[in-house]
């Protein structure tokens, strides 16, 4: 019997929820050992389509095929049965266990009650060495780190036997030097014929990984093909309909008066002896590797964390602050890392969200809320941001990625903040919605606030920034103006080779 010529053949599947078309007669298919990509804004049905090949999800239409034969996934048991594993953003991993046992948890139960610590350490090993990683399965999960937790869970799906991989932006909380590691990974599985389905938004990993691509809007399929005849404005283009002319919004810059200042602020290692400026109508970038002090640096400023020392001034007066409510009281709004976990309160309403940070100007006699008034500004804000929620009473967890983090960037329009500071505000959310997060900051921006903005995506920080303070090992390795922002000069103080005509870190700009 000649091997059939998709591992992966999904026609017509078409799936609703509530009425509503999450997907719309969609075909995707994968060959055996190619790393086949997902792409598309969210709500675009990517993890819907997913869910159905994995069996979380039944579809209402259409056929899928394994290797060749026509199967109905009942469950992700049945799923796991067919050799499909996936890998959510979120590790389905077991913390107080160790990694052996979260690699045989499926496999435990089934062993009568006995459990042969060395065999099961042994075979462990095994699989994570022929990864190319030596991590100690005695280890717990918790003493792991995040890319480690990843290989542990790619591991537990080699040991299902899994011969189609699924992975959901498995690059969102990894470092440049775990993301390169990741990457070896996938071409070794795929060189052992393991089909994978890459989905992301970084469109540059999309095209350094990949073999071919799939574009999903709305719920159907805009485009499909081999990475190596497209480019990436095509990409983008299918995903969001229309053409992009650039990423990046331009805006009229009308930089004011000094708004921060802060001068010699240490907090143990992780901050040594950082001084900035950021000034009104300034979009100030931290860039550095994942460990370079830029969250530590801005989490102390907003007193998130208790600083060793160091001068704050904020319009020219000194702050003294103690905690994050003195903080937003003093004027300084803060957009989180953790959207999920600090920027947002994921069961409360939009509305709830909305104005939380200024509940005194909905409040009358007596503390008591003026709905009507509270109501207004949410819908206001809504229109404004362009918010996709039923109303403003949906709950936050049911809007997507780049929905929440609008929501977080909602709260702070209309106080009387001075600085809103950005940490990481696009991670996770997709082309178009980056493209509006942009156009927020700089209508911020345009209305005098100072800015700092963090991220990981080198190209972001020169796309959005009038200047960028470059942070290594806790500290400053330098500052760029504009002119002078590449990814090379970045790149150079990030890693300690500054350039020749460094300038003055403390004063630049």
């Amino acid at each position: 019997m000649l091997p059939a010529d998709y591992s992966v053949e999904m026609v017509g599947i078409t799936k609703e929820f509530g009425g509503v078309h999450a997907l719309r007669e969609v075909s995707f298919r994968v060959r055996p050992g190619e790393i086949h990509a997902l792409v598309g804004e969210n709500g675009a049905g990517k993890s819907t389509l997913m869910k159905i090949l994995s069996g979380a999800y039944q579809k209402d239409e259409g056929v899928v095929r394994i290797e060749g034969k026509e199967v109905e996934i009942s469950n992700p048991h049945s799923g796991r049965q067919l050799g499909i594993a996936i890998i959510y953003q979120e590790f389905a991993l077991v913390p107080d266990l160790t990694v052996a046992e979260n690699i045989y948890l499926d496999h435990l139960s089934s062993r009568g009650g006995i459990i042969n610590k060395g065999r099961l350490y042994r075979q462990s090993e095994e699989l994570i060495g022929g990864l190319g990683f030596d991590i100690n399965p005695r280890k717990m999960v918790w003493q792991l780190s995040v890319a480690y937790q990843q290989v542990v869970e790619i591991t537990k799906a080699l040991s299902e036997e899994a011969r189609i991989l699924i992975l959901d932006e498995p690059t969102a909380v990894l470092a440049p030097k775990e993301v390169k590691s990741l990457f070896e990974i996938l071409r070794r599985l795929k060189e052992q014929g393991v089909s994978i389905v890459y989905i992301s938004h970084r469109l540059e990993e999309v095209f350094e990984i990949a073999d071919s691509v799939t574009v999903l809007k709305d719920g159907q399929v805009t485009g499909e093909g081999k990475t190596e005849q497209m480019k990436p404005d095509d990409v983008i283009r299918m995903m969001i309909g229309r053409k992009l002319t650039t990423m990046f919004p331009e805006r009229e810059l009308r930089i004011g008066e000094e708004i921060l200042r802060v001068e010699g602020l240490n907090r143990g290692k992780e901050v040594r002896d950082v001084s900035f400026s950021v000034r009104a109508g300034e979009v100030l970038g931290i860039a550095g590797l994942v460990g370079s002090g830029r969250t530590e640096t801005v989490r102390a400023i907003f007193a998130a964390d208790k600083r060793d020392s160091g001068r704050i001034e904020l319009c020219g007066k000194e702050l003294q602050l103690k905690s994050p409510r003195e903080s937003v009281r003093s004027g300084i709004g803060f957009v989180p890392e953790d959207r999920k976990g600090q920027g947002v309160i994921l069961s409360m309403s939009v509305r709830e969200n909305v104005t939380m940070p200024r509940l005194r100007s909905v409040m009358g006699w007596f503390g008591f809320i003026k709905k009507t008034k509270e109501q207004r500004i949410t819908e206001e804000l809504i229109k404004r941001l362009r918010i996709k929620a039923r109303s403003t009473e949906s709950a936050v967890t049911d809007l997507s990625g780049g929905n929440q983090q609008k929501v977080a960037l909602a709260k702070w329009f209309g106080t009387d903040s001075s600085l809103i500071i950005l940490d990481e505000p696009t991670r996770g959310v997709d082309v178009g919605a980056k493209v509006e997060i942009y156009n927020l900051i700089n209508e911020l921006a345009a209305r005098g606030l100072g800015i700092i903005f963090i991220s990981s995506e080198t190209i972001e920080v020169i796309g959005i920034c009038d200047r960028v303070v470059v942070m290594r090992q806790g500290a400053i390795s330098d500052i760029l103006d504009k002119e002078q922002l590449s990814e090379e000069n970045i790149m150079r103080a990030a890693i300690g080779r500054s350039r020749s005509s460094a300038v003055d870190i403390r004063t630049s700009g």
